[in-house]
């Protein structure tokens, strides 16, 4: 299949044409996302913020990453806004796509999953 036969019309139907589960619309960022990062901030400590791009299947999103690798991602409305986020909670803010992410989230993962017993 091609990449834009999932937006072609079928001209017995007349809509778009369904490719493996459907379409996919992007959520926008919502209240509820903001007050889960305040709280983030809040509740956890050594606190810093990746602000993450436009994707072609995701907002921009701010991911925050706790002194233990413990880590949280939430939709925001702009760059703009997840650095000025940062910058009024006290938390250093970085772009992903410059300087990655930090060793401590990947161990963390590790962690978690080792603690659940998974083998791949």
């Amino acid at each position: 299949m091609g990449m834009l036969d999932r937006f072609r019309v079928s001209r017995r139907r007349g809509r778009p044409r369904r490719s493996n589960g459907g379409f996919t619309t992007v959520r926008p960022s919502d209240e509820a996302d903001q007050r889960h990062l305040r709280e983030f901030v809040q509740s956890r400590r050594g606190v810093e913020g990746f602000v993450e791009p436009r994707t072609a299947v995701s907002d921009v999103t701010l991911l925050l990453v706790a002194h233990d690798g413990e880590w949280t991602r939430r939709r925001v409305p702009s760059t703009e806004w997840a650095h000025r986020f940062a910058n009024d909670a006290g938390i250093p803010s970085y772009d992903a796509s410059v300087v990655g992410y930090p060793d401590r989230m990947r161990d963390f993962n590790r962690r978690r999953k080792a603690g659940r017993g998974d083998t791949g």
